[in-house]
């Protein structure tokens, strides 16, 4: 299939898009990296009048580490942030998610604004988003304004953001010391669409998680910061305390139905990686098999 007839329009400079936007609001779309908005055109899932390229704005790029906030402009792409060493030293949860991201030609075009603003749940940097804790920048008509990621993702390929706004950066705070990740994702084949993924980051001190954040993917209309990662916190991790975790996690998930899954094989993935997550990040080979009442 190809794409409903459109106009084009190559943006010159950010205020030039925004005017963009304004007159034409939801009738418009914008192009970054198109690695997902020209499928989803070619296939006749949308059909916007007006095509708004900021593949040119160079003020869009790059990665900048100050005051202990890692700011990542809009059109920086997954293979800038795969090869950034700011990203490996100071989010490396964000390094080991991107290697994840599609293949290498998709790596090449894509970017991370293009990505949040297109907010497929089965996307590994939505998730991200919400573990590491991002502000996402807009800027409108009014002027810039600064959201919480946990408020951004509002369901299935919807976001906060207005149609007259421009998603134009993401700021991170710098991962703390003696912080630990962990990423992994159950796919068919790598560089598909997650079935179920995780992306967390804890502390641990004497063995026990003193702070410990859970981003799902793929288990709902949008990525999930997983409340029941509580139940872990400043105890001793025992099975039968991850079977209760289990329980307060499938309570939170509610998964879709697709081709690739049911919501009842979903939520069995769900509660392998949280296992597979507490192991991995406490050290304790024991609890890899999952948790017992």
């Amino acid at each position: 299939m190809k794409a409903s007839a459109f106009t084009y329009a190559r943006a010159t400079s950010v205020a030039n898009a925004l005017e963009l936007l304004t007159a034409h609001g939801e009738k418009a779309k914008v192009l970054s990296g198109g690695q997902s908005l020209l499928p989803a055109m070619n296939l006749r899932l949308v059909a916007p009048e007006l095509i708004v390229d900021i593949g040119e704005l160079a003020e869009l790029r790059g990665i900048v580490v100050k005051g202990g906030i890692i700011t990542i402009g809009a059109l920086t792409r997954h293979a800038d942030l795969l090869k950034s060493p700011e990203i490996a030293a100071h989010a490396p949860l964000l390094t080991d998610a991107v290697a994840h991201v599609g293949h290498p030609a998709i790596r090449n075009r894509g970017t991370i604004g293009g990505s949040l603003a297109h907010a497929d749940p089965a996307s590994e940097l939505p998730a991200c988003m919400l573990t590491l804790g991002a502000t996402i920048i807009a800027r409108g008509p009014s002027g810039e304004r600064r959201i919480a990621a946990g408020e951004f993702f509002v369901g299935i390929y919807e976001t906060a953001l207005e149609p007259q706004e421009l998603l134009v950066a993401v700021e991170l705070p710098v991962s703390p010391r003696n912080s630990t990740h962990f990423f992994q994702e159950f796919t068919r084949r790598h560089g598909d669409y997650a079935i179920v993924g995780l992306a967390a980051q804890a502390f641990v001190e004497d063995r026990q998680f003193a702070d410990l954040r859970l981003g799902f993917f793929a288990v709902g209309d949008r990525p999930l910061l997983a409340r029941s990662a509580g139940k872990l916190v400043g105890v001793v991790i025992t099975p039968a305390a991850l079977y209760e975790a289990s329980c307060a996690l499938d309570d939170e998930l509610d998964p879709l139905e697709d081709q690739q899954a049911t919501p009842a094989m979903r939520r069995l993935l769900a509660r392998v990686l949280l296992a597979r997550c507490v192991s991995s990040l406490l050290d304790r080979p024991d609890l890899r098999a999952g948790a017992s009442a």
